[in-house]
């Protein structure tokens, strides 16, 4: 079964998307997405909710994120959060837990202020999916740990095919005859190069000082009714993009990665 991601972007103000063809889905920049900040290299608090079964690939994850030529450092700080994974003003924060069999291994979301600032983030692992077979693997767990905390710097996935580029950022699966294999397990240099030109430019601001005014409850439940209107989907049903307006100028921005049984039995697409 290949994996199942689902990403989440709460924002303030979001270009209006429509449905495109699946060939213009693959985006390693995530539609302009950045951390506000006044200079480079800056520092992200990344709060720890995990249990021990995760403590080794959180920091893996956080060591290689913070590469010596990175413009992003991440600095592991105790948790903040629930098993909601609720967001902080100014950090990322990481929790696991046994979310249910709803089609998901692993979830990314962050706030938007401005159109394109990032104020908050979370990730968060499906352990109902880690604790089976298939998925309970230290390849896949790393490789989900990974993306989802890339997600939170905004960065997109390199491919969606399912071929490894070697990078946590693609959709290579590390289940099945590829449970050890190593590759696409951690970022390369293509990751770190976009996340330069992402942050190439400086702000007039700071996010990560976690004093933006934020709205609250910018959560998505695991309930797809919670989700919004399916505006855009990938070839073969594989993902779908949803977007719910919570008024005020805020906007949830969802996207999901359906697992192949979920696509297969067209669980993937919205009601028709």
């Amino acid at each position: 079964m290949r994996r199942s991601l689902f990403v989440v972007l709460a924002a303030a103000t979001v270009g209006s998307l429509s449905l495109v063809p699946p060939a213009q889905a693959d985006h390693h920049s995530w539609g302009g997405y950045h951390w506000a900040r006044t200079a480079n290299p800056f520092t992200l608090k990344v709060g720890n909710n995990v249990s021990s079964a995760w403590t080794t690939e959180l920091k893996t994850a956080v060591s290689d994120w913070s590469a010596p030529a990175a413009v992003l450092k991440l600095t592991g700080v105790p948790g903040s959060s629930n098993k909601r994974c609720s967001m902080v003003a100014g950090t990322v924060q990481v929790c696991n837990g046994s979310y249910g069999r709803n089609g998901w291994l692993g979830l990314a979301s962050i706030s938007i202020s401005g159109g394109t600032h990032i104020t908050q983030g979370s990730a968060k692992m499906n352990d109902t999916y880690f604790n089976t077979a298939t998925y309970n693997n230290p390849n896949e767990k790393l490789h989900v740990m990974c993306q989802e905390i890339g997600h939170t710097f905004g960065l997109g996935h390199t491919t969606e095919d399912g071929t490894s580029q070697d990078t946590c950022m693609d959709y290579f699966s590390n289940t099945g005859v590829n449970a050890t294999s190593t590759v696409s397990t951690r970022p390369n240099a293509g990751d770190f190069a976009m996340l330069a030109s992402i942050y190439s430019h400086y702000d007039a601001t700071t996010t990560i000082a976690g004093s933006a005014t934020l709205a609250a409850r910018q959560e998505v439940s695991d309930d797809r009714g919670t989700w919004g209107q399916e505006i855009e989907r990938g070839r073969n049903g594989d993902f779908s993009v949803f977007e719910r307006d919570l008024g005020r100028g805020q906007k949830v921005i969802t996207h999901v990665t359906w697992a192949l049984d979920a696509a297969a039995t067209g669980r993937g697409h919205a009601p028709a």
